[in-house]
């Protein structure tokens, strides 16, 4: 690229992002003078002369050659941004692509979850119902070959373009799948689909009346989803629903807006925004609960962030639900995306999100590291000055997330479990030598016996994953329930495995027996609410 394509390119990208910021915030404050918009524009005229002219000597003198795009696309642009929040971001073309499909809830492709393990990329799960599952893959199937082309060095994101392409497109994909002589070849011929990512669990009865439901995120089609499965258990005969937020990130702010009408009374407030550019808009139910009064326990963690936390927050200020869990992690930005050119997007906070009450969601990131801010090196935090009340009159506090109203500490992974079940996905490769030996059928009912999980010790011993007896022992229970897990997994696909393994999940036993409390919590807010009413009335 020579010196004058370069500056025809490089100044204007950075000019536009400029005008970008300016178009967003200068409208806003109404009040500029005319010098402070000379000065600003001088200000702005400077820093581009600057990063240009960094820019001639880092192409002219660096030591190997310098991709501009990725200069500014990787750089320049994403460490403006860092300087400004943690969640405003850049997006290149592959990214804003991913990002679209994410929102959308599909794509055209063959439906599978794969990851990097040793070098090789492998099969987490097929999704339910995809082609990937119709045609007979499963988990830890080593992906060999596509289309002829040994994927030897690919890595996730190289073979994940491979396998997406138009609707009826065919993709031949050779698999290597361990068997009782070792990695054996299976090629597939599968035909290229939409592939809806459910973001809504299969809903069912986990006890008489009592009815489980999980969102895993807010995308186009949440709300429809969560209704559909609402309606097919009948919610007219729902006693009472956990509503699982758990290790929800969260995403479109008018599907967590709705989910939450559904289960308060028409008129009420849902969540607010507003920013130094952007006016403050309020979000109200307008179908509201429809006589569905059954009470409500919300499972959450530190990874629910954003829209579930919205929704979290909302049941709480209004005494509709009681919360169960950890505390959140205090995602309360807006992030507006605007699309950009060259296919690109940006997305960038302009205004913070408030619960009914008026509690700020967002965590103060201003004093730590954002490496310590998403690992959550804070802890929990509220601020002590917000202060809020509920509709019954319980406090709540802002600053730091939305508080359960029953705290339960959740293990946290230790470092031998990430070894094994992350960065080795030795529970997946252990399935698949399992029922290469064993036969893959397995019923509901299935037990995990000490036989089994002695297997498993062997087994990480003759892959080569270092443990100690000591970390074993210390570990033997997860260890179980991870294998039961990995197991009903291979067999019987995620979704159901991720049904049957709820009935063990310890949490969601504390929700059942939680939801006399949600009961209570409903009933006492009623009473407050008639009685601060009728108190009211006869005041006039």
């Amino acid at each position: 690229m020579n010196r004058k394509s370069r500056s025809f390119f490089l100044a204007p990208a950075v000019i536009a992002l400029f005008a970008l910021f300016g178009g967003l915030y200068g409208p806003g404050s109404g009040a500029a003078s005319a010098a402070a918009a000379d000065r600003s524009e001088r200000d702005i005229d400077r820093s581009v002369r600057t990063f240009t002219k960094v820019f001639s000597v880092v192409e002219d003198n660096f030591a190997d050659a310098v991709d501009p795009n990725r200069a500014v696309y990787n750089g320049a642009i994403p460490g403006m941004l860092h300087t400004l929040d943690p969640h405003s971001n850049f997006f290149d073309p592959k990214q804003f692509q991913l990002l679209r499909e994410d929102q959308r809830g599909q794509y055209f492709g063959v439906g599978m979850m794969v990851r990097m393990h040793r070098g090789r990329v492998v099969v987490v799960n097929p999704f339910p119902g995809s082609p990937a599952a119709n045609a007979g893959i499963r988990p830890s199937d080593i992906i060999h070959k596509i289309d002829g082309q040994l994927t030897t060095g690919w890595d996730q994101g190289q073979v994940a373009e491979k396998l997406k392409g138009p609707r009826g497109t065919t993709v031949k994909v050779t698999m290597l799948r361990r068997d009782i002589n070792g990695n054996k070849e299976l090629n597939f011929s599968i035909v290229r689909d939409e592939i809806p990512r459910k973001s809504v669990a299969d809903a069912f009865y986990i006890r008489p009346g009592i009815a489980y439901l999980q969102i895993k995120q807010f995308n186009e089609n949440t709300s429809a989803e969560m209704e559909d499965n609402l309606s097919r258990l009948k919610e007219e005969n729902i006693k009472g629903l956990i509503l699982d937020l758990r290790d929800n990130p969260g995403g479109i702010l008018n599907e967590g807006v709705n989910v939450a009408d559904h289960f308060l009374k028409k008129g009420q407030l849902i969540v607010s925004h507003r920013g130094r550019s952007s006016p403050q808009r309020k979000y109200e139910t307008r179908r509201g609960s429809r006589g569905a009064d059954y009470p409500i326990v919300v499972l959450v963690n530190g990874s629910s962030a954003s829209a579930a936390e919205i929704v979290a927050g909302a049941l709480q200020d209004h005494d509709r639900a009681w919360i169960l869990g950890e505390q959140t992690f205090g995602k309360g930005l807006v992030q507006t995306v605007y699309p950009l050119s060259e296919d690109t997007g940006l997305a960038l906070t302009t205004a913070k999100y408030y619960t009914p009450s008026g509690r700020l969601i967002q965590r103060d990131y201003s004093k730590i590291s954002f490496y310590d801010y998403y690992t959550r090196k804070d802890g929990d935090l509220k601020d002590p000055d917000d202060v809020r009340m509920t509709d019954a009159g319980r406090t709540v506090y802002g600053g730091g997330g939305i508080t359960p109203d029953e705290k339960v500490d959740i293990p946290k992974t230790n470092a031998f479990q990430y070894r094994v079940r992350d960065q080795f996905m030795g529970f997946s490769m252990f399935a698949a030598k399992y029922f290469a030996e064993h036969p893959p059928q397995i019923g509901e009912d299935f037990v995990v016996t000490e036989a089994i999980v002695d297997e498993f010790r062997r087994f990480l011993t003759d892959e080569k994953i270092d443990v100690t007896n000591e970390e074993f022992a210390t570990n033997r229970d997860w260890v179980r329930e991870e294998i039961k897990r990995s197991l009903f997994t291979y067999a019987l696909g995620d979704e159901k495995a991720e049904s049957l393994m709820v009935r063990d999940d310890s949490l969601v036993a504390k929700a059942i027996d939680a939801m006399a409390r949600a009961q209570s919590l409903q009933e006492t807010a009623r009473r407050t609410i008639a009685q601060r009413t009728g108190t009211a009335s006869q005041g006039k």
